[in-house]
C-alpha cells in the first residue's frame, strides 16, 4: 500500500492506490473523501461523510485490488474470454470518533459502516493482504479485527497503555505490527505478542514491512517513524530475540508524512524508498538489508518545488509513489483541496532537484476542462442588477413599468463584470454608530457580522476596516458570536495580519481577538493543523510579552530617574530669598548695649577717646592701662561692628 495508515490527526490522510497507482484518495480541510484520477488529473468522485465535521477522517487504507461485477453482462464466449483486471475498490476511512467507514469507489457510495469496536477515535487502520480483514487501532489503546463479510467485530484485544497509533500486517498475513511509542510484533493466529522493540520517544506514525522474508531467517526487516523525529528506523527481527534496538537509520530533513516503498524479496535485491517530509521536501532511498550499519544513511536524492515567480516560493509536496521504472516517480502537490498529480521522471545521479512548475496555470486548466453548473446571467445596458437587502441596508426597487410588453431581445447586451457589480450595491447606509445620522437607520449587530464574512471572503479592506474601527466591547462579543465556524480562522488570520501593524490598530485588534478566544476556542481546538494555523500569532505574542517584561523593567528605571532628577531641579532653585530675620537675639544687659552705642557714636572727637580710656581703666586692670594706639584702634573698629549690628536689627 502506498501510504502510511497510522497518520495522526495533526495530518490530512492522502493516498495512492495500490498497483496501478491510477487513484488518489485524500481528506481535505473540508472533512470531506476526494478521489482524483491521476491518469485524466480530473475529480473522479467526491464523498461527504454524514458527520464530516463532528467525526473528521482520521486516517486512509485502501484495500487489496480485487475483481469487481460492474452490474449483470450478457456471457461471453469462450474465445471472448479476456482476464479480468483486478481493480482498487474498497477503500476504509477511520474518523475521530470510533467508527470506520468502508467506501467503494465502483458504486460512488457507502459499502458499510463498522461501529461498536471502539471508545475513541481511531488512529490507523490496516487490512489483510488476503482475507476480508481490517485491523484498526484507537486511543482506547485496543485492536480490533473486523470481518468485513459480516461487518461486525471478529475479536478485540488491548494491545498497550497508550494509544495506538499505527499498525502494519506482514506480506504473508501472519503477523501484524503495533504501536503507540513501543512497537509490538503480534502472532494473528493467536493474538499475543511474537516480539517487543524499544520504539520511539514519541507517538509512532509509520509502520512498514520492508522484507518479505520469514521471521525465523533473520532477514525480515520492517520500518518506523515517528512524530517530531527526522530519522527513520529499520529494525530486524532476530531468531535468538536480541532486536530490541534498530540497526539501521535512514536521515530525513522533518518527520515523515507519507511513505512509499518497493519491498526486497531477497539479500541480492534493494530496498527502494520515497519519503515525504512535513516540510514538503521527497527523499528517495535504496539501501540493502543485510545487517546493523552503524553510520545514518543519507538519502541518494532530495526533491523540491518552487514556483516560477521571482521570489520562488515552495510547492508542498503531499504524496509520492514509486514506479517499475527507477527514474519515474509519480508525484502529488500543491494543497488537499485540488492537488496537482504528475509522472516526473528524475535524474537520481544529482543529489538535490528542484522542479520549478506554475501552479496557477495548471490549476486553472483542470479547472476549465471540469464541467461548470454556474451560469453567468446576460444582463443588458438598462437593467440594474440588485443585491439581495440585508437588514439595515436600503436597496429601492423600482417596478418594471412594461412588465406585460415581451422582452425585446437587445443587440447591445452585455455582461457585467463582478467589480461593476460590486460598484452598483449601495453600501452607503453602512456607516459607523457615531456618525449614522437619525433619519437612516444605523449598522446592527448582525450586519457586522455579515459584513464581515463579506469582508473576509472578498478580502475587502474597506468593508474590514468599517468593521473593525468599532470600540463598543458588546457588539464585538455578539459579532464574533454570530459568526459561522467557517469564517473563524479567516478571522483569526486577518487579526493576526493587523495586530503585527500599527500600535493603534493592534489595540483595537486584541478586543477582537479576545472575543473569538472567548466565543470559538473549543472549535480551534479541533483543528487538525492548529499548530500551523496560529503558529504565526502565538510567536508574535510571545515576542512581544518577552520585551513587555523588559520594558517595564526600563520603565520603573526610567520613572525612578524621572522624579530624582524632578526632586533634585526643584532643591536647587530658589525663586525669592527671604530677607525677613527667622530669629532676633537680644541681649539682657542693658549697660553693655548702652556701652556699646556711646562706642559706636564718637567718630573723630578725641574727647570721646578720653572718656573710653576712663571707662577701661574702671573697669580693667592696671596692665590695661599702658595700652598701645593699635588696641585703641581696634576697639574703634569693634565699636563699629557694634553700631551696625544695631543699625541692622533696627531695620528689622
Amino acid at each position: 500500500m502506498a501510504a502510511d495508515s497510522g497518520s495522526t490527526l495533526l495530518q490530512l490522510p492522502c493516498v495512492f492506490s495500490p498497483k496501478s497507482r491510477q487513484y488518489l484518495a485524500l481528506c481535505a480541510q473540508d472533512g470531506r473523501l476526494r478521489i482524483w484520477n491521476t491518469d485524466s488529473k480530473t475529480l473522479h468522485q467526491e464523498y461527504v461523510p454524514s458527520a464530516h465535521l463532528s467525526a473528521t477522517c482520521s486516517c486512509i487504507s485502501w484495500g487489496p485490488c480485487r475483481t469487481v461485477k460492474e452490474g449483470p453482462q450478457r456471457k461471453k464466449r469462450k474465445s471472448e474470454a479476456v482476464q479480468v483486471e483486478e481493480k482498487a475498490d474498497l477503500l476504509a476511512m477511520g474518523t475521530a470518533a470510533g467508527t470506520v467507514l468502508i467506501y467503494s469507489t465502483v458504486k460512488g457510495a457507502l459499502h458499510c459502516t463498522l461501529d461498536g469496536g471502539h471508545s475513541g477515535g481511531v488512529n490507523c487502520v490496516q487490512w489483510h493482504p488476503e482475507d476480508s480483514l481490517l485491523y484498526s487501532g484507537s486511543d482506547d489503546t485496543n485492536i480490533v479485527e473486523w470481518d468485513l463479510q459480516t461487518g461486525k467485530t471478529r475479536s478485540k484485544w488491548k494491545a498497550d497503555r497508550a494509544a495506538v497509533t499505527s499498525l502494519c500486517v506482514s506480506p504473508d498475513g501472519k503477523l501484524l505490527l503495533s504501536a503507540g511509542q513501543v512497537i509490538k510484533m503480534w502472532d494473528l493466529d493467536t493474538k499475543e505478542v511474537y516480539r517487543k522493540f524499544t520504539g520511539h520517544s514519541t507517538a509512532v506514525t509509520t509502520l512498514r514491512f520492508a522484507t518479505t522474508r520469514p521471521p525465523d531467517s533473520n532477514g525480515l526487516y520492517f520500518l518506523s517513524g515517528a512524530a517530531h523525529d527526522r530519522l527513520l528506523s529499520v529494525w530486524q527481527v532476530r531468531e535468538d530475540g536480541k532486536d530490541k534496538n534498530s540497526v539501521v537509520s535512514f536521515t530525513l530533513t522533518d518527520e515523515p508524512q507519507h511513505i512509499d516503498l518497493v519491498t526486497s524479496n531477497s539479500k541480492e535485491e534493494a530496498v527502494r524508498l520515497a519519503v515525504v517530509c512535513k516540510d514538503g521536501q521527497l527523499h528517495l532511498f535504496e539501501h540493502f538489508l543485510n545487517g546493523p550499519c552503524k553510520k545514518p544513511l543519507s538519502p541518494s536524492c532530495t526533491v523540491q518545488m518552487s514556483d516560477t515567480k521571482d521570489s520562488p516560493v515552495p510547492i508542498p509536496l503531499l504524496a509520492a509513489a514509486l514506479t517499475a521504472d527507477t527514474r519515474t516517480v509519480l508525484l502529488a502537490y500543491g494543497n488537499h483541496l485540488q492537488p496537482v498529480m504528475e509522472k516526473v521522471e528524475l535524474n537520481t545521479a544529482e543529489r538535490h532537484i528542484c522542479l520549478t512548475r506554475d501552479v496557477q496555470t495548471s490549476l486553472s486548466l483542470s479547472m476549465e476542462t471540469a464541467v461548470s453548473k454556474v451560469k453567468t446571467p446576460i444582463v443588458n445596458a438598462k437593467t440594474k442588477v440588485l443585491a439581495p437587502g440585508l437588514p439595515g441596508h436600503q436597496a429601492p426597487v423600482k417596478g418594471t413599468a412594461q412588465a406585460s410588453e415581451k422582452r425585446k431581445k437587445d443587440t447591445e447586451s452585455k455582461e457585467m463584470s463582478i467589480a461593476e457589480r460590486l460598484g452598483e450595491i449601495d453600501l452607503s447606509t453602512v456607516s459607523s454608530e457615531k456618525g449614522a445620522p437619525k433619519g437612516k437607520p444605523s449598522l446592527q449587530t448582525d450586519n457586522f457580522a455579515v459584513l464581515l464574512v463579506q469582508g473576509l471572503e472578498s478580502n475587502d479592506t474597506n468593508i474590514l476596516n468599517k468593521v473593525f474601527q468599532t470600540r463598543k466591547d458588546m457588539v464585538i462579543k455578539k459579532t464574533v458570536a454570530r459568526l459561522p465556524l467557517p469564517a473563524v480562522l479567516p478571522l483569526v488570520e486577518e487579526v493576526t495580519k493587523r495586530l503585527q501593524g500599527h500600535p493603534f490598530t493592534a489595540v483595537l485588534m486584541v478586543r477582537w481577538l479576545k472575543a473569538v478566544l472567548m466565543h470559538h476556542t473549543s472549535y480551534l481546538a479541533s483543528l487538525p493543523d492548529l499548530v500551523t494555523q496560529l503558529g504565526v500569532l502565538y510567536h508574535m505574542i510571545e515576542s512581544r510579552v518577552k520585551m513587555f517584561h523588559k520594558l517595564t523593567k526600563l520603565h520603573g528605571k526610567l520613572y525612578l530617574l524621572m522624579t530624582q532628577v524632578a526632586t533634585s531641579d526643584s532643591s536647587n532653585t530658589i525663586t525669592d530669598v527671604d530677607h525677613a530675620a527667622k530669629l532676633v537675639y537680644e541681649e539682657e544687659s542693658s549697660d553693655e548695649d548702652e556701652a556699646s552705642g556711646d562706642e559706636g557714636l564718637p567718630d573723630e572727637d578725641s574727647d570721646n577717646w578720653e572718656e573710653e580710656e576712663t571707662m577701661e581703666e574702671d573697669k580693667k586692670d592696671d596692665e590695661e592701662e599702658e595700652e598701645d594706639p593699635d588696641s585703641r584702634t581696634d576697639s574703634k573698629a569693634n565699636g563699629e561692628e557694634d553700631m551696625d549690628h544695631e543699625n541692622e536689627s533696627e531695620e528689622e
